[in-house]
Order: structure tokens, then sequence, then C-alpha cells
């Protein structure tokens, strides 16, 4: 017992410290007794010569490459698509292949998929319209994919197995390396209403024109009249919307306004990497995808009426537009604002004709990972050019539904084309020919060359800015996403944050370059604060599907933590640097966290283990205090002064409560005088000659001796110790504040490794030249720190907003009682009315 008592007294010790400091949702190693400075190579993966030490791709990496060449029908009356692709799987890794694994995404909304029989109840109070309403909508529409044939390039069928939402092809001869296989899938499916599913694809129908228009003359009613202003959609005036005009309309209206946004809508080659192998994790809903870049031909044949926009050049623009539609077209690819396409007018009138026949668009789109398009037969179309710092054309375009001009035709395509460009000088040139955003049911999703995003302004064409700014911003990010992970191509079904936080990080940059103050909701970084301090979370880095508040921890923080990375740790130039050297050296590749982390090392020449560890790793927090601030005094060894200084400290020490009550007391030694010797009236604070010669003394000696130690001993100077400690687990840099006597303000910056001998608590030295008034950290909210209230020293009177008076109100409504009288009162009034109306007939 004797042997083991330290032991046991020390893990006694140990746990009373981790419950005064410790942060209990942080696990096990979060606590004080973890280095953060601890490397990570053992956590990361080892590099090799596919993946270097350096962050960057190496000279054996290889990746798939899979090309399709599709024919698709929308059939409108049946909200069906039908579907045959072509396929080509190149086989450019070091192996040998037995199988192919495809995803078939549109199986998750299966009542026997894993999606489904997973979701939880999140509560009574979570309920909302259509809650029951909509799945039931989606189950008589029998989702999912229905497989026609899995076939070889001689038509011979091929063995296959679906698993959920994913299908095994066995292929009759295995695929070695540097080898390709040619096969073949037709399938179908029911396009599902997007209000019945909220998922990332789906179908709109608009209200019919004759109930729209009705609408916009009320509301246009309210409304002081301005110039422009017009209640028909489509510049129609009034007095074409009576009489046979409206007759007209009326017939139109049995054509069904639609919007289709089409996506995750054929058969997708799942990833094969060396990383995981066969990246068979199933589609749940929230975890995206991770794909093989390749070639596309999609032809898509909908109904004559429709106009649709897709991943890709239009290649038979003579087939499905007209001549001065194209021409608008080749005018608008070097135009410098939003060009009409399809004008208002032209899309009402299109709207309300019954389709007679179908139309085949066909689109080619080169070296890019997935495809989407978006159809409707009421799209308005606009576009301008942009031309890249290499060179290239660009055309940026806009598809979206009448009601939505007011806001979109001002806003949407210069988005576009803003965010092409912001983008460009923190990766690279865009490299597709165009970039499209498509309004309709989704309110933001990405696909290579196009998204789709919802906000429409009001009935009577006005939008709040709130509106406003949520379409820029939603524009932004989703055309950002061309860049990452369309071309950046992380696995966003594992990593979201590697595209959504970055992605977030790039859009922040676009929104500040667009205007002064842009309302960002990513800007301010205490709007993470409540996030960082909440108990249910994960960290960064978690894979997608078993992430807790998604939006907090793969948008908002990894956002933030390169905001900081940015603005404080490393600086704008060298991180702007870094972060262009990722994008150049994964384009068109696929990066891993371990990619970016160590590239951002290697190309600063910063080690950021730290950083990486306590932003991606951890659910730490930062939140330090600066608990103390002591002046200090140099000894010089002159009395004159050495001893005021003294005598400061002991009044200050002597201001006690007994002290100020023994003023003016008398005391034993008043009545008897003879008591009094030398140390009655001693001052051990007064200087004497003795003092002062003795001081004189010691100076010459010193002089003579050690005149660099006397040199030290006349400096003047204002000496601190700050003491800070951090209270939130994670280590942080310090930008501190300083405010000097006579006003003036100066930023001291001290790195993060400050923390690296102790992370609880550390003291600084300052060494001024002027008094201090009061120290600040971080003044310009630069380190998400969560509770600025003790960021301050000496601590001041805070404002802490209005409080509102309530009326003290008693009653809730009447009692029961109250309740049956009232309403039998109001029973004998009926019956009362009744029988005056008799004797009056």
């Amino acid at each position: 017992m004797r042997n083991i008592m330290p032991v046991i007294l020390l893990l006694l010790a140990c746990g009373i410290h981790s419950k005064t400091h410790g942060h209990p949702h942080h696990g096990e190693e979060e606590t004080w007794l973890h280095d953060p400075f601890h490397q990570l190579e053992e956590t990361w993966p080892t590099p090799d010569e596919v993946r270097l030490a350096s962050g960057a791709p190496g000279p054996d990496y290889w990746q798939q490459q899979v090309d399709y060449m599709i024919d698709v029908v929308l059939d409108d009356e049946q909200r069906e698509l039908q579907g045959k692709a072509q396929i080509t799987y190149h086989n450019r890794s070091p192996h040998t292949l037995e199988y192919l694994w495809v995803q078939m995404d549109q199986n998750r909304f299966k009542e026997t998929s894993a999606s489904h029989l997973t979701r939880t109840f999140k509560g009574k109070d979570r309920l909302y319209y259509s809650a029951i309403k909509g799945p039931r909508a989606v189950k008589a529409r029998q989702p999912g994919f229905i497989l026609g044939s899995v076939s070889d390039a001689q038509g011979k069928a091929l063995k296959h197995r679906i698993v959920d939402t994913m299908m095994r092809i066995d292929l009759p001869t295995p695929l070695v390396p540097g080898e390709q296989v040619e096969f073949s899938i037709s399938w179908r499916y029911s396009i599902l209403r997007h209000r019945d599913v909220w998922a990332r694809s789906g179908y709109e129908d608009l209200e019919s024109l004759s109930v729209l228009d009705e609408k916009r003359r009320k509301a246009f009613s309210k409304l002081a009249p301005r110039e422009g202003d017009h209640w028909p959609i489509g510049g129609i005036s009034e007095e074409a919307t009576a009489g046979p005009a409206r007759e007209a309309s009326n017939e139109a209206d049995q054509v069904h306004r639609r919007i289709y946004e089409i996506a995750q809508w054929y058969p997708r080659l799942a990833a094969y990497t060396d990383v995981t192998g066969w990246h068979n994790k199933g589609f749940l809903g929230s975890g995206e995808f991770t794909l093989e870049f390749g070639d596309f031909l999609v032809r898509i044949t909908a109904p004559d009426t429709f106009t649709v926009a897709a991943t890709g050049e239009l290649i038979n623009p003579a087939e499905v537009l007209s001549l001065i539609q194209r021409e608008r077209l080749t005018k608008a690819q070097s135009a410098t604002t939003p060009q009409w396409i399809i004008t208002p007018e032209e899309a009402r009138a299109q709207s309300t004709l019954p389709a007679k026949t179908k139309k085949t668009w066909v689109f080619s789109a080169t070296n890019v990972r997935d495809f989407a398009f978006a159809a409707s037969n009421s799209y308005l179309w606009d576009a301008m050019g942009y031309r890249s710092v290499q060179g290239d054309q660009i055309t940026a375009m806009s598809f979206y539904p009448p009601e939505a001009s007011a806001l979109w035709h001002r806003y949407s395509t210069q988005a576009v084309a803003h965010t092409l460009e912001v983008y460009e000088r923190h990766a690279f040139p865009y490299p597709y020919p165009v970039a499209i955003s498509v309004n309709g049911p989704v309110f933001g999703m990405e696909y290579p060359m196009i998204s789709f995003n919802g906000v429409r302004p009001e009935v009577d064409d006005t939008y709040s800015s709130q509106a406003k700014y949520a379409l820029i911003s939603v524009i932004i990010h989703e055309v950002g996403h061309f860049f990452f992970p369309m071309i950046v191509n992380s696995d966003e079904r594992q990593w979201t944050w590697l595209d959504e936080g970055i992605n977030s990080f790039l859009q922040y940059q676009a929104e500040r370059a667009w205007e002064k103050d842009y309302p960002s909701r990513i800007r301010l970084l205490s709007q993470i604060v409540d996030y960082m301090t909440s108990e249910k979370q994960r960290p960064i880095m978690t894979n997608s599907e078993s992430i807790l508040q998604f939006g907090q921890n793969a948008y908002r923080k990894p956002a933030a933590a390169l905001s900081i990375l940015r603005e404080t740790v490393i600086g704008p130039d060298l991180f702007d640097e870094a972060f262009k050297a990722y994008a150049k050296r994964w384009k068109f590749k696929r990066p891993m966290p371990a990619d970016f982390f160590r590239t951002m090392e290697d190309v600063s020449g910063i080690d950021l283990d730290w950083f990486w560890r306590g932003w991606f790793y951890s659910t730490a927090h930062v939140d330090v205090r600066l608990a103390s601030v002591k002046r200090l005094y140099l000894k010089s060894g002159d009395p004159d002064r050495d001893k005021p200084i003294l005598q400061r400290k002991h009044e200050m020490e002597s201001q006690t409560i007994v002290a100020f009550r023994d003023e003016g007391r008398s005391f034993r030694i008043h009545r008897y005088p003879e008591l009094a010797d030398f140390y009655t009236d001693f001052d051990p604070y007064d200087v004497t000659p003795m003092d002062t010669e003795e001081a004189l003394q010691f100076r010459e000696k010193l002089q003579k001796e050690h005149p660099e130690r006397a040199e030290e001993l006349a400096l003047d100077g204002y000496f601190y110790v700050v003491t800070i400690q951090n209270n939130g687990g994670l280590v942080t840099p310090l930008p501190l504040k300083l405010t000097f006597e006579d006003g003036r303000t100066k930023m001291r910056r001290i790195p993060a490794e400050v923390w690296r001998k102790d992370s609880r608590e550390i003291d600084i030295f300052l060494d001024l030249k002027s008094p201090l008034r009061s120290i600040e950290f971080d003044p310009y909210q630069e380190t998400a720190d969560v509770d600025r209230s003790d960021n301050l020293f000496p601590q001041q009177i805070i404002d802490d907003g209005f409080f509102e008076l309530q009326v003290w109100d008693r009653g809730i409504g009447p009692n029961p009682m109250q309740r049956v009288r009232i309403y039998e009162k109001k029973q004998s009034q009926e019956v009362d009315q009744i029988k005056q109306s008799k004797e009056g007939e």
C-alpha cells in the first residue's frame, strides 16, 4: 500500500485538475495532459510515390476514366425519365479488376433502402406540413431505378447484383491494367416532385398564367406605380389579357408550366482509388458523391416547347433554337452585361403552347465528373461573356421562369461571372466553356458547369435585402463548386468539409469583392461561437453521414478555420500562394485531407500540425482569458528611484479596513513615551545621505568591475507580466492590442507556439517604453474566441443592448366557465335572431 499511495494521489490530482480545466465534450485526447503540438504524421496516411509527403501527387499517381454516351427521353406526361447509356471504363490503375461498382442513387427513395429504413423520429414538434403526405406521394410514384438491361458491347447480358444504392457488375473477363471495357445499361424511373422529397433533384409545378397574372394584378394595385411595372408576366399590356386574349389564356392554362431539375439520374460508375479501392459506401442522403472524370455525349429528348440547360456545350443549336436566338447567343458570348437569349415575351408564349412533337438537345462535355440538366417550358434565358486571364472565352448563363425575372435578370448571370473572376485569382482559370445558374425547386446544388439555385422575388417584383443577398450568395457558392469539387475532385461522400468548407471560405472572398460591407453569413467568426461551445458536435474530420449540426460542422467551422489561418496564422500573401498551389496540384485529380494539410505546410514553410489537430481533429474551442497584468520594476540600486516604488507598494498593501479604523485611535505608546525608540519614527522609505553614499559607491564599483551590468541597471522602461489562460482547450495565436497612457496603440502578435510548454496558462513579459493603460486580446475578432468579456484588462462596463418592460397580464383567455357561458349566449342570440326573422315574415 505504501508504494502505490503516491500513484493514487497523483491520479486523484490529475482527475481534480481535469475537472477544473478540462472540457468534457472534447474527449480524453483534449485534456491538459495532451500535447497540442504533437505531430500528425502517425495520424495521416504514410506518403508514397502516389501521394508525396509534400502533399503533391507523385510520379505513380493514377485515376480511372469513365466515358458516357447517353440517350435520354424526358416524358412530361408521365413525369418519367427513360435512358440508355453506353459506358467505356478505362482501367488506369495498376490492379486487375474482376467487377465494377455502379452508383444507383435513385434507389435511395425506395421503401426498402437503407436511407428510408434508418430515418429516426425527430419528435412530434418537428413534424412539418407534408411530413406524412409527401412520403406517401413518393411511394405512390414507385420510385427508384427500373433496370431494362445490363449488357456488354455485343449485347450479351452481364451478371449484376443490386445492393441498396449500389450495383456490382461482374466482368466475364478480368480487366487488366491499361485496358478498357464497354458495356451498356438501360433504365427508367419516375421523377419525384421536389416538395415531396426535398432532394437534390425533382420537378416543380408552376402556377398557371391566369392565376399568376391575377395575383400580380392585385399585388401591383397595392403599390405606387413605377416605370416598367407590368402585372402580366412578360410585359404584356393589361388590355391584351382581356376579351379573346383572356379566353386564349384560359385555354393555355391546360398546359402545365413545369420545371425539371435532373441530377443523380443515370447509373454512375463508383470511384476506384488508391486510398479506398472501390468506393462502395451507399447513398443515405447527406454525403454527396465521389466520381471519376470522363467525356460525355448526351442527347436529351424533351417536348418541343421545352428549353434545356445542361452540363457541357450545346452542339446542335440550329436544331433547337430559332435563328434570332442563335444570333443573340453569339452576341452575348462577348457582351459585358446580360443579354436576352429567350425573352420574357417568348417565354410566356412558349409556356402557353401544348407540345406537338419532341426536340433532341445534344450536349458534349470533356473531362467532367458528372452530368446534370434542367428543362422547362417557361424558361427565360440570358447570358454574358467572361474572358479568363488565359484569354479563354466563357459564357455565363442563367435560366429562370418569368416570376423570377425581376431578381434574376439583374443579379444571376452577373454573380456567375463574378465568381469565375474571384475564384480564378485564388485557384486557377475556369477551364470549361460555359457556367450556368438555373432557378427551380432546388435551393442550391452544383454539378459540372451547371448549378440549381432557389430564391425568387415577391409576386409584385419587390424583394427584401435578405432575398437579394441570399440569391447572390447561393449562386456564388454553387458556381464556386464548379472549382471545388467538380475540378479539384475531393471525396464528398467521405469528407464534406473538403469541398463545402473550402468553398464556403472562397465564397466569403467573393462576397467581400462584391461590395463594401457585404452582409455575408460567413464573415463574422462570432457566428460559430454557439456551435463551438455546444455539446452535440463532432470533429470536422468526421464522415459526412455521421456529422452532427451539418451546416456548422461542414461549412461554417472549416470556413472560419481557413479564414483564421489566412488572416492571423499565416498571413494573406503566403496563404494565398499555398492555397493556389494546392488547387493547381490537384486540378482534375482526387485529393485527400492529408494532401491539403501537407501542401499548405509544404508551400508556406510553417508547421501547422497544431492548427489541424485543434480545429479539424477535435471539438475544442478558443477561449482565452487575460487573467492579470502586473507591473514590474527594475531594481536599479538608486534609492531615489527604488524607494518610492517600495513605498507605493507598501501603502497599497496597508490599505485594510482595520488600518482605516485605527486612524485617530489612542495607542499605548502615546501614554508612555518611554516606549519609543529608534524604530518608532524610522521610515525605511526615506532616502538618507547614507543611502545615497552607499548607492554611489555601489555604482562606481559596478562600473569598474561590470560596466555592461551597470549600463543595464540604468535603463528606463516599463515592464509588465501578462498572465493568459486558455479556457477553451484550443491553442491560438495571441493578437494583443496595447493601449498606452498617452492614447497610442500598438499590435503585438504572438504565434500559437507560445503555448507549447503549457497549453493551460502562460506568462508573457513586456518591455515597453511607455506606461500601459490597457491590454486587449483579439480586438478585431480574428480567432473565434467564444467569450469576449474577459479579453480586456482592466475590464470595462459592457453595453449589453436594450431591454423591454413587460406587460403584466394575469389572464390568458376565458376560463372554462366563461367559455361555456359565452357559447350559451351566442347560441341564445342566434335563436332570437331566427325568431325575429320568422315574426317579420
